[in-house]
């Protein structure tokens, strides 16, 4: 229920922004939803998730899809799917992913150097909105 209730005040969906404040909206409600998966330690990897062609890799570039097995298996691999069509890409890809642990950036929780995991979610003067839209 807790889960549910707080579904309703997060929001970490990237928008396209249509002017500088809402620019400033979108980066404010992710780095939000980053302090927060910080804070959790949320690893979706770890959770279970894949990437696979009909939940992602389907749906982005080929070469969103040749920088990710690049980044997971290296530049041999993608060298061996670069000239692929982009479903038969996916696939491959989605092969060559399978136990990797590999996440698209928008799904990785950033790891927060010099503070424990207790630490993490514990706001500073660096985590104010303010901060954070000037990044």
């Amino acid at each position: 229920m807790l889960a549910h209730c707080l579904s309703f005040g997060i929001n970490a969906l990237h928008e396209s922004s249509h002017g500088p404040s809402l620019a400033r909206s979108i980066r404010e409600r992710l780095a939000r939803a980053d302090r927060l998966a910080t804070a959790l330690t949320l690893d979706l990897a770890e959770a279970g998730w894949q990437p696979t062609a009909e939940n992602y890799l389907g749906r982005v570039t080929k070469a969103r899809i040749l920088e990710a097995v690049r980044e997971a298996r290296g530049n041999e691999a993608a060298d061996r799917i670069a000239h692929m069509k982009k479903g038969d890409m996916a696939q491959a890809a989605e092969q060559l992913l399978d136990g990797s642990g590999w996440l698209p950036e928008a799904l990785r929780t950033r790891n927060v150097e010099g503070r424990s995991a207790g630490e993490a979610g514990v706001a500073d003067i660096s985590d104010s909105p303010d901060a954070v839209a000037a990044k």
